[in-house]
């Protein structure tokens, strides 16, 4: 631990990735630690919004990431997650543990969290116990399983409206369950979603748009076989026969390692435009942040200004 680093990246998706190519360029010494290199961006499916590439996957596109992260030979702790971070002084200990139990720990004189976000979960029975069963948070993964079979999206945001178009291709029939009215005031029933998107799903004759709905209980033994949603306006209770359940409700940050840096209420990292957090030294960028937009090219520009905000403290930086 005597080793003193410039700067710790903790995650290695769009932001984490990022701001690793600009460290690596201005040749500072530092490290990436990351559960995983791609995160969310790999989950994604069809990407049509990355300037310069007119179309690509979410797969492709955390490929390319990678790749050229890689490209700087950086030192990179695969398979670990931070489980603390601690200052000390002008230095910042950060404490990490790979799934298998190996520790490490690091010395540094800044910290960049990209830790991103995970799916959120309905709470509903039926969810935990089928989960791998024909309950999946990641259509993209596990889509084409799915093949002529009947599928339920449930969610209401980008994310849920590309799911349903992509089951549309896969499955007999795709099911897609929305909270909100068929109104104007809710966008058409998606008031998050792009309109482009909910033009497409309202289009597709192979989806079925349930409006309104509250998911209740997802049903079977072993897997899968139907959901149960209340009709809020009614209360009346449906039960239509699924072979999946793909749930696609919001996101939570990763965010819970951290104790001291303020967070809002629901756990976002409160930076500024510099990306600093209210610890000085330490940096936080993408979908973990408390900006107001979930976007891979947003989060990138995110983790290029941390990472010169890292660089104008390092530069200053004195023990």
């Amino acid at each position: 631990m005597s080793e003193l680093y410039d700067l710790i990246i903790i995650g290695a998706a769009a932001a984490g990735c990022s701001a690793s190519i600009y460290a690596s360029r201005r040749q500072l010494k530092y490290a990436v630690i990351t559960k995983d290199i791609g995160g969310e961006v790999a989950l994604s499916g069809e990407v049509e919004n990355w300037p310069g590439i007119i179309h690509t996957t979410g797969i492709q596109l955390a490929n390319d990431f990678e790749k050229h992260m890689k490209s700087y030979n950086p030192e990179i702790a695969l398979g670990f997650g931070v489980e603390k971070i601690e200052q000390d002084g002008n230095t910042h200990i950060v404490y990490a543990k790979s799934f298998s139990g190996e520790e490490k720990i690091y010395r540094t004189k800044t910290v960049i969290i990209a830790t991103g976000i995970h799916p959120r979960e309905l709470n509903i029975p039926g969810e935990k116990k089928l989960n791998g069963r024909g309950v999946t948070y990641c259509t993209v993964c596990d889509g084409p399983l799915y093949k002529n079979k009947i599928t339920t999206t449930i969610g209401a945001g980008n994310a849920a409206l590309e799911s349903a178009l992509m089951l549309s291709k896969i499955s007999s029939k795709a099911y897609l369950v929305t909270k909100y009215k068929d109104s104007k005031e809710t966008n058409g029933g998606f008031p998050r979603g792009e309109n482009i998107l909910i033009e497409k799903v309202k289009k597709e004759k192979n989806i079925e748009i349930i409006y309104n709905a509250i998911t209740t209980e997802i049903t079977g033994d072993n897997v899968v076989q139907g959901i149960t949603y209340k009709n809020q306006e009614t209360g009346e209770e449906t039960t239509v026969k699924t072979n999946g359940v793909m749930v696609h409700i919001g996101v939570i940050p990763n965010s819970s390692f951290v104790e001291k840096i303020e967070k809002d209420k629901i756990g976002q990292i409160k930076v500024n435009t510099r990306c600093e957090t209210n610890i000085k030294g330490v940096f936080a960028a993408g979908d973990v942040t408390d900006n107001q937009y979930n976007q891979i090219v947003i989060a990138a520009g995110q983790g290029v200004t941390a990472a010169l905000s890292a660089i104008e403290d390092i530069n200053r930086w004195s023990e």
